[in-house]
Order: structure tokens, then C-alpha cells, then sequence
């Protein structure tokens, strides 16, 4: 869990994982319990805490994409995954743990 604040990059991918949890959690639980049994309550919740993650994760996505130099073309793949059910989970395995290891 350290290394998750040791730097910018590690705090992108702890808050992307966290915002593909979120996500995942407002789709597959709060949402169809909103729709068919009736209880908005956990849309409410679950979905100010992903709508303040995916700022945050998109804001930390731009700062890394200006610390590490990072081309057009990987930092808008970054921010595509944050609307993409899953897509953080594949940014953080794809983009972001090979960065770290090169750094």
C-alpha cells in the first residue's frame, strides 16, 4: 500500500482503482436497485463518490501526462478508460504499471 503514495503515478493508480470500483458498484449494485426495487438512496451515494473519484482521477491523469511526458495518444487512452466499465482496471495494467517499472 506504500508504494501507492510513494508518487504521483502510484497515487493515479490507487484513485483508478478506486474509480473502477465505484463504477462497477453504481452499474451492478446501485443502479438496479434503483430501478427495480425502487431505492434511489444508493445512487445518490455511490454516485457522488464516483462523480468526485473521476474528477479526481482525470485531474491526476493530466498531471502525470505532464510529469512523465506521456504522448496524445496515451493520455487520452487513460482518460477513455475512465468511461469504459473495466477500463481503469486495464489502464492501471497496461499503461500505468509499465510506466512505473521504467521509472
Amino acid at each position: 500500500m506504500k508504494q501507492f503514495f510513494a508518487s504521483s503515478l502510484g497515487r493515479l493508480r490507487l484513485v483508478g482503482l478506486l474509480e473502477g470500483l465505484s463504477f462497477l458498484l453504481l452499474l451492478g449494485i446501485a443502479m438496479p436497485l434503483k430501478y427495480f426495487f425502487g431505492q434511489p438512496a444508493a445512487v445518490r451515494v455511490v454516485g457522488m463518490a464516483h462523480g468526485a473519484l473521476f474528477v479526481l482521477y482525470c485531474v491526476l491523469v493530466i498531471g502525470a501526462a505532464v510529469q512523465y511526458s506521456w504522448s496524445w495518444r496515451k493520455t487520452a487512452l487513460a482518460l477513455l478508460a475512465s468511461v469504459v466499465p473495466l477500463g481503469t482496471f486495464w489502464a492501471d495494467a497496461k499503461l500505468f504499471r509499465e510506466e512505473e517499472a521504467a521509472g
